[in-house]
């Protein structure tokens, strides 16, 4: 049996939608942000900005998902739009460098949080990072119905307690509005203003991203047509009102003018709450989101690797699913495996960076596959939101490049590099057809 079954509900698609997004960033990104910023209106402009580009790219996802409900997200809408070899481009980019990358990123950004439950437990947190990849790998053998439950019910505490967080600065007392005064001007020792909007941008877009991964497990969602629009605006939604209040939850609890780094802002904000078992409270906060982030990615970053296997461009072993739990098993612990290598090579900052231009790159391609499909798009929101999307993923990119180019350069060869494997792939379909028959 090759044939995915269609498990998911609306809980699993949302929290796939939000897993990524509501992540380790949403506890450091902001921080960071206001310090350079160094203005509540600037701060409160950029997410904004950055929520309206979020909200446009998840109205074109929705519909590319549900032209496309199988999985892959991309990699079939890439092979759609613009043929085998972009699409097989981008699926070299994710499977065997990003998705690895930010799984390895997101186990290591965790273990300081654990350090700080388990302060002498040092044993634990060394090995935690490999842990956590692997159980949630293991999770995600033991079908998509399965792993879907525990992925909703993460998402569903997480969000409890953001919101559960905010309404407590709320009603605590610890929050104050005169601590957002001066609203518009800035603090003096704020970063200059390009360089901190621009830096401020592209830490919101990333800070933000993820949601697209609901389109790669399409194939596994029970009535794609209204689940999954359902999942990527509401989840998009959800994302940006959580940002949004927590970013100015912090800022009036703790004045910006009095902002540490963003490394420490956990425990100054926990502190600032809870006194002093803030720092494990908000500690094991972020280890909630964290757990659902990686949760998310484990569940729908193989399933690129999968429709390439499925489509022929890949070995055809990675393309078949478990006898009894009908899931893409042989993509999954390739996908774990391959994390847990950069894991032991502590690669995952610089293979993040080099990648981040090709990945923006890759979105803004996926979504212009709606100018090139044969059947006519009639949305209201068309063509208004993909011109929106990827004229900001230009401007990130752009961005990117100014900042540092060289990464980006780096990360366009590591890309490109998938064509001479593409043509390795397609001589071995032509000698050795067994390894590369559709499934």
């Amino acid at each position: 049996m090759n044939t995915v079954e269609r498990k998911l509900g609306l809980g699993a698609t949302l929290a796939i939608v939000t897993g990524e997004s509501v992540a380790l960033g949403i506890f450091l990104t902001p921080a960071s942000m206001a310090k350079s910023l160094g203005s509540p209106a600037l701060l409160l402009a950029v997410w904004v900005g950055m929520g309206v580009m979020a909200m446009c790219g998840a109205l074109c996802y929705s519909e590319l998902a549900v032209r496309f409900p199988e999985s892959g997200g991309e990699y079939v809408y890439l092979r759609a739009g613009y043929g085998d070899r972009i699409a097989f481009l981008y699926g070299w980019m994710s499977s065997v460098v990003m998705y690895p990358g930010v799984a390895a990123a997101l186990a290591v950004g965790s273990a300081a949080y654990l350090a700080a439950l388990l302060p002498h437990a040092h044993w634990i947190t060394a090995a935690f990072p490999a842990l956590l990849l692997i159980g949630f790998g293991a999770v995600n053998l033991f079908g998509s119905a399965f792993s879907g439950r525990l992925l909703s019910g993460l998402n569903l505490l997480k969000f409890a307690l953001l919101f559960g967080l905010v309404a407590w600065a709320a009603v605590s007392g610890k929050a104050h509005v005169a601590n957002l005064q001066p609203f518009t001007p800035r603090h003096a020792g704020s970063e200059p203003l390009f360089g901190a909007i621009a830096g401020a941008v592209v830490s919101a877009f990333f800070s933000l991203g993820g949601w697209w991964e609901a389109g790669k497990i399409a194939g596994e969602v029970r009535n794609p047509r209204r689940t999954l629009p359902l999942a990527f605006v509401g989840g998009v939604a959800l994302v940006i009102a959580i940002y949004l209040l927590l970013t100015f939850a912090f800022l009036a609890v703790i004045p910006l003018g009095d902002l540490t780094s963003s490394t420490a802002f956990v425990s100054q904000f926990g502190g600032a709450l809870f006194g002093a078992a803030g720092a494990k409270v908000l500690s094991a906060c972020v280890l909630l989101c964290v757990f659902g982030g990686i949760s998310a990615l484990t569940m729908a970053a193989p399933r690129v690797c999968f429709a390439m296997a499925q489509s022929g461009a890949f070995f055809a072993s990675f393309g078949r699913l478990h006898r009894r739990f009908a899931t893409p098993w042989n993509a999954i612990l390739l996908q774990t495996v391959l994390a847990l290598l950069v894991l032991a090579f502590g690669a995952f900052d610089r293979m993040l960076a080099y990648i981040i231009f090709a990945a923006v790159v890759f979105l803004a391609l996926a979504a212009s596959t709606l100018f090139r499909l044969p059947r006519v798009v009639d949305p209201w929101w068309f063509p208004a939101a993909p011109i929106i999307f990827i004229a900001c993923c230009a401007v990130i990119a752009l961005l990117i490049v100014a900042h540092d180019p060289l990464p980006a350069l780096i990360g366009t060869v590591v890309v490109l590099c998938g064509d001479p494997a593409a043509r390795w792939m397609e001589r071995q379909r032509t000698t050795h057809p067994h390894l590369l028959e559709r499934s």
